[in-house]
């Protein structure tokens, strides 16, 4: 049996060193996205991630794994080492959920103070596309509000919100930099919303919307569009957010729907896993991260 390289030693050359080096950049990667996701989730409440020791036995991997993985998320902003008491938690991304429909504040304001500096709040033409998403005849008017949204003084999203004309223009005279627009809606209609339609995508943020989020050009940003509608579907509420990717993260609970076609009549294929009785299939375990030669 050959020895694998110990921590620390240089592989030998070739294809199988090179499959090793990225396997175990494949693996700190992976590491490190689980700890990320366990930071937004409110973990290590103590502020101060687990010693190397605990991680490495945690994850099954190498010393230098983890100090990659750990690498990565000091570039990122999210740790930082410091000496005498390890690697502590500088900057929690904040979990919000795409199960129910709410606004910021009702979101994230058991995390800290959320405010909002109001950019622009008037009555205006719409663009095309926003007059058909929200029904608007031609040559129709819509109140356009944008607002900068900060947690605790931090910036975390530039919001662009159109409003159909007899919903928003009640809310022109009401405290549009301490609540959220949900809330005064409901308020001023004394209805409750219904229902909404949700596109996040993911983009590197231009200059101009970089600087009011307080970020470098170029940084990462999810990109949120939401129509909202009253309970008889009607649209009344369009939002495009530009959201800051370091400081949000999505989270939704979902339940897997079958097909029509029963589960028996499906063909397995060549590397299935056995059916449990009852015909369920074996799950994999796909949560941790295994230890392998290449890693050791």
């Amino acid at each position: 049996m050959n020895a694998s390289p110990a921590d620390g030693e240089a592989p030998a050359p070739g294809p199988v060193a090179e499959g090793r080096r990225r396997s175990r950049a494949d693996r700190a990667r992976q590491v490190a996205e689980v700890l990320r996701r366990q930071i937004a989730s409110g973990a290590f409440a103590s502020g101060v991630l687990p010693d190397e020791r605990v991680l490495i036995a945690d994850f099954g991997v190498s010393r230098n794994t983890v100090r990659e993985a750990l690498g990565v998320l000091r570039d990122e902003g999210v740790v930082e080492r410091r000496q005498g008491v390890g690697t502590v938690v500088v900057r929690r991304p904040y979990e919000h959920t795409l199960e129910r429909l709410t606004g910021l504040a009702e979101t994230l304001g058991t995390h800290g103070e959320v405010t909002n500096q109001v950019r622009v709040a008037d009555v205006v033409r719409p663009p095309g596309e926003v007059a058909r998403k929200l029904r608007v005849p031609e040559g129709g008017r819509v109140v356009h509000i944008e607002r900068l949204r900060f947690l605790d003084g931090v910036p975390l999203s530039l919001d662009l919100t159109y409003l159909a004309a007899d919903i928003g223009e009640p809310l022109l005279a009401e405290d549009l930099a301490g609540r959220d627009l949900f809330g005064l809606i409901e308020q001023s209609t004394g209805e409750r919303l219904g229902s909404a339609g949700v596109a996040v995508h993911a983009v590197n943020g231009d200059p101009h919307t970089c600087a009011l989020l307080g970020i470098p050009a170029g940084s990462a940003l999810f990109t949120v569009e939401r129509l909202t509608r009253m309970p008889d579907g009607r649209p009344v509420d369009l939002e495009f957010l530009r959201i800051r990717g370091d400081r949000l993260a999505f989270c939704a609970e979902l339940v897997r729907t079958l097909p029509d076609t029963p589960y028996a009549a499906v063909a397995p294929g060549p590397n299935a896993a056995p059916a449990r009785q009852g015909g369920e299939p074996a799950s994999a375990d796909v949560e941790g991260v295994r230890r392998t030669g290449d890693d050791q």
